[in-house]
């Protein structure tokens, strides 16, 4: 496995957002649903197939099926049923007042900000669009044209703003997340709340987290070396 892509902060010129669990806090929401779906559709018990949904979470549901269900006839209709569903959790998920601060202190440093995300396009949208918050980009999961967190969503922010993976940064709550920025050579700091910053160290032990979107101007300004 290729070495982490180290945090150099004063080169990052793009930060690049999970949204669910990072973003807005829906991971809880979408877990009771995903259990409910699975123990209807696979007979699954709901504490256990809770935790699996976690445990895999930061890829698209229908591939978490995959992972939890290897070619279970039921897994299509489970992630249709999921998709259908999620879009009330969706609904009643707001950026809360911490997240917004730490945007605005990140675009008034000059980064280009960025939502990356495995919820369908067209739900991404609509969401960004109620929120009214000026993202440079956003980016969500379209099968039909190969679009996807991770390298696919990386070659198109570096495409659009003309920066390099090593001026991208990429904020996500999944361990997932910390591993397609890994392999798309593009460092990550951990949202905490999914998983415990001793998961992420387990997996990374230089792992760098946060609570919320607001500690981050403060630990990329401590990376420069500086106070914000």
């Amino acid at each position: 496995m290729s070495t982490w892509p180290a945090l150099k902060a004063d080169e990052i010129a793009a930060v690049m957002f999970d949204l669910d669990g990072t973003l807005v806090d829906t991971m809880g929401g979408f877990a009771d649903l995903a259990a409910l779906v699975m123990a209807a559709r696979h007979g699954a018990d709901p504490v256990e197939a809770r935790a699996r949904y976690l445990q895999t979470s930061g890829i698209p549901f229908c591939k978490q099926l995959e992972v939890i269900y290897p070619g279970h006839a039921a897994n299509q209709a489970a992630s249709d049923e999921f998709e259908a569903r999620k879009l009330a959790v969706c609904e009643a998920a707001m950026m809360d007042a911490d997240t917004l601060t730490g945007l605005r202190a990140l675009a008034a440093d000059g980064l280009k900000l960025v939502v990356s995300s495995n919820t369908g396009q067209p739900v991404v949208q609509t969401f960004l669009d109620r929120e009214g918050f000026p993202f440079d980009l956003a980016l969500g999961f379209d099968p039909a044209i190969g679009l996807a967190k991770g390298e696919p969503h990386v070659a198109q922010v570096c495409a659009r703003f003309g920066v390099a993976r090593h001026q991208l940064l990429f904020v996500g709550d999944s361990l997932k997340d910390a591993e397609l920025a890994q392999a798309a050579g593009v460092p990550f700091v951990g949202r905490l709340g999914t998983f415990s910053a001793a998961d992420f160290r387990r997996q990374n032990p230089q792992a760098a987290t946060v609570a919320n979107v607001i500690e981050l101007p403060s630990l990329l300004a401590a990376a420069r070396g500086s106070h914000p």
